[in-house]
């Protein structure tokens, strides 16, 4: 197929088909259609295969995106399966959950004046329907070395970890305290973002390449980390971060003041009916919500609770919109939902006598940055307002939680929490006990998916390393 020149011009981007808000806040399913397979191809063609790809550089995994593009457009989907899990061991749901618009899309040179390929779309179909049709990782050339891996979490890091190591012959095995695989992809993230049966064909997809999953149980309670260190070569600690940030302020203990990630898992619980369930169903039917935090974690809230039928829900952010760590897409798509965004107001205190009754904020005006390189924001005088609320949502983020067993093996941590590893040398990712590597977020501090893939990838290539193979 010749590629015409100005295709990118005469093919205008279009994105799949999104459910109407109207509709959509009824249930928790996707909300987001498919392409088939001409129009996938037709917005592929819309890549001007730079000579420089910048979306490949902004990806953290750095996809081969052109590459991939190019094979779709050509109708070669099973070759852009397989390039594709070249670099990323989860392309199906990144191309779902990824902040594509900061990363890949929003460095597309078609961004200066014509609007961005749709990369992440693209991405989620080549592995959808290439699964469909029965494609499957070309295993036929792992020679089986002997080795083996145990891996303690089955998040996105120790599963890219997985994939990479059993591709070349070491056989893992992933253990988790959930009872299913994915970490926060599975019990964090809600459904109306990620749909679960898209992780458990991940599931099936890594035990036919030979992963082995041991779930519903905790490391260092469970099963000792010591046997782990007898049993296997090499141990990868894949363990995310599950702390949730404080806002330091008074009332945070109130009834009504809910965390945010307590709140998602026991929401995920209840849509896939568990009859087991550890943290009890938080319903938000009726209520005045205030979500605090304007990332993706307070995103994910604000629209959980929409579809819980909340009588109103509000974000109250201490930045303006454009600085917003969360996903441009997901503020749009909350807004549509019903959503009222606070820019600007700092909380103070939580009010209430027993139970919450509103949240004491201050306006905020954005000063000079701060050591994180981001403007810093700054009180206002005289700009105290009280806002009414039923229930507090409290999402400011996680920090990693080192548990005891740390310190017994050697494994040292940073001042934050955060595992201590290394940078550079002969096994990048290594921490200081030398058989044990580490990565994702509980080395670099609460992040995206992708980044966790990619560290989970990195460090299995540096655990075949150190096993010589």
């Amino acid at each position: 197929m010749s590629k015409h020149p100005l295709q990118f011009l005469e093919v205008p981007r279009r994105d799949p088909e999104k459910e109407a808000s109207e509709e959509r806040i009824q249930h928790f399913g996707e909300i987001y259609g498919h392409y088939d397979g001409a129009t996938a191809a037709a917005q592929a063609g819309r890549c001007l295969s730079c000579g420089n790809p910048y979306c490949e550089w902004k990806c953290p995994v750095h996809n081969y995106i052109p590459n991939w593009l190019a094979l779709v457009e050509e109708g070669k989907l099973f070759e852009a399966a397989e390039l594709s899990h070249q670099t990323n061991s989860l392309p199906e749901i990144c191309g779902r959950i990824c902040p594509q618009d900061r990363l890949c899309e929003g460095e597309c040179t078609l961004n200066n004046g014509i609007e961005a390929v749709t990369i992440g779309s693209i991405e989620k179909y080549i592995t959808d329907e290439a699964f469909a049709q029965g494609w499957r990782p070309n295993m036929e050339h792992v020679v089986d070395t002997g080795k083996v891996v145990g891996i303690v979490g089955a998040g996105p890091a120790g599963l890219a970890a997985a994939d990479v190591l059993t591709r070349q012959g070491v056989r893992p095995v992933v253990y988790d305290a959930y009872p299913d695989i994915g970490g926060l992809l599975t019990y964090g993230i809600p459904p109306f973002k990620l749909e679960k049966q898209v992780v458990a064909k991940r599931r099936e997809v890594l035990e036919g390449m030979g992963v082995e999953f041991v779930l519903n149980t905790r490391i260092g309670g469970d099963k000792p980390f010591d046997e782990l260190l007898e049993e296997y070569d090499a141990v990868f600690l894949g363990m995310g971060t599950y702390k949730y940030v404080r806002g330091g302020f008074d009332g945070e203990n109130l009834h009504g003041v809910v965390e945010a990630l307590p709140y998602l898992v026991a929401n995920v619980y209840e849509e896939l009916s568990y009859a087991d369930r550890p943290i009890p169903y938080i319903d938000m039917a009726g209520k005045n919500v205030i979500v605090l935090g304007g990332g993706d974690t307070g995103m994910d809230c604000v629209r959980t609770a929409v579809r819980q039928g909340a009588e109103s829900v509000r974000c109250v952010y201490r930045r303006d919109e454009e600085n917003m760590p969360g996903s441009r897409r997901e503020v749009q798509n909350s807004r549509e939902e019903g959503v009222e965004f606070q820019f600007n107001k700092q909380p103070l205190e939580i009010l209430g006598n027993g139970s919450v009754a509103g949240v004491r904020t201050v306006t905020t005006e954005l000063g000079e940055p701060g050591p994180d390189g981001r403007r810093r924001p700054e009180p206002v005088e005289g700009t105290e307002e009280v806002l009414e609320a039923d229930a507090v949502i409290v999402a400011f983020g996680f920090q990693p939680s080192p548990p005891n067993w740390f310190n017994e093996h050697g494994i040292e941590t940073l001042p934050s929490g955060r595992v201590r590893v290394a940078t550079h040398g002969d096994f990048p990712f290594q921490t200081t006990n030398p058989k044990v590597f580490a990565g994702g977020d509980m080395v670099r501090g609460s992040d995206l998916v992708v980044t966790a893939v990619f560290e989970g990838r990195e460090a299995a290539s540096s655990i075949a390393e150190y096993l010589g193979v």
